[in-house]
């Protein structure tokens, strides 16, 4: 599992907010450290690619109305992308006991993460000093070179650990837990994702009366077995009817040019 370890805790780093070599944030932060996409590169190199997907897809759920707001970090999702879902499918216990391991291990990522933001305080005093010196070498040193060295240490080592190790003794150690924490997990692993959707909805919803189309939606998946395509040409046609036959707002009349009956004559 070297070889395993050390590829998906390369890729928690080069995944994390701060880490710039994946075009930035565009290909770190919002592509490859979102639970979609690290769900199938973690089965692959697992060698279960299935079930990295599935554990991926119920993860983001959970996540999916996360926002990071000024650097604020209510559970470090990079932490979730990796060695959480790595340890989920090693696990063979299940996406539902997958999202309450992420759940878990992405607060307590949220730990290094801020403990990671207090110690570049440090590298900036330096660059600071640096400058007043006129010390071209050591501001490049601290401002790009200390950092991402302290960031790739708190990304990839964890993350190697937890794997490695983790592949040796997870599966072992949820079979002996009793069968109470076990459903007590797959309970609230349950949960979770819905949790999210409701977030998520709370946030796009301008009025509560469109929560029937996103009923619609749940009525034809799980009633009328519809697959995604003909889902997606169902929610196309009530978009249609929404926005092209839905009734126009006492603003928009009172605001609508008058004919002037002069100019018909």
């Amino acid at each position: 599992m070297i070889i395993e370890a050390a590829l998906i805790g390369l890729l928690c780093y080069l995944g994390a907010l701060s880490s710039p070599w994946l075009l930035g944030l565009t290909g770190g932060w919002y592509l490859i450290s979102r639970p979609l996409i690290s769900g199938m590169l973690v089965g692959l190199i697992l060698g279960d690619i299935k079930t990295g997907i599935i554990i991926g897809v119920a993860v983001q759920a959970v996540y999916i109305a996360m926002v990071t707001p000024g650097g604020s970090m209510p559970a470090d999702l990079n932490f979730v992308a990796y060695p959480a879902i790595a340890l989920g499918i090693l696990s063979g216990k299940g996406p539902e006991v997958a999202v309450a391991l992420a759940a878990t291990i992405g607060i307590a990522g949220t730990i290094l993460f801020n403990a990671m933001m207090v110690l570049n305080s440090f590298w900036n005093h330096r660059a600071d000093v640096a400058l007043e010196h006129g010390d071209e070498r050591g501001i490049y040193l601290n401002s790009a070179i200390w950092p991402q060295a302290m960031n790739f240490v708190l990304r990839f080592v964890p993350t190697f650990i937890a794997v490695f190790f983790g592949a040796q003794y997870i599966s072992g150690f949820m079979d002996s837990l009793p069968q109470i924490v076990l459903s007590t997990m797959n309970v609230l692993g349950g949960i979770l994702p819905a949790v999210g959707i409701a977030i998520l909805l709370k946030q796009i919803i301008k009025s509560y009366t469109m929560l029937i189309y996103f009923l619609v939606g749940f009525v034809c998946i799980v009633f009328l077995k519809l697959n995604m395509v003909a889902l997606v040409i169902v929610g196309a046609l009530l978009a249609l009817i929404h926005y092209n036959y839905k009734p126009e707002t006492p603003q928009a009349v009172a605001s609508a040019p008058v004919a002037d009956d002069e100019d018909e004559f």
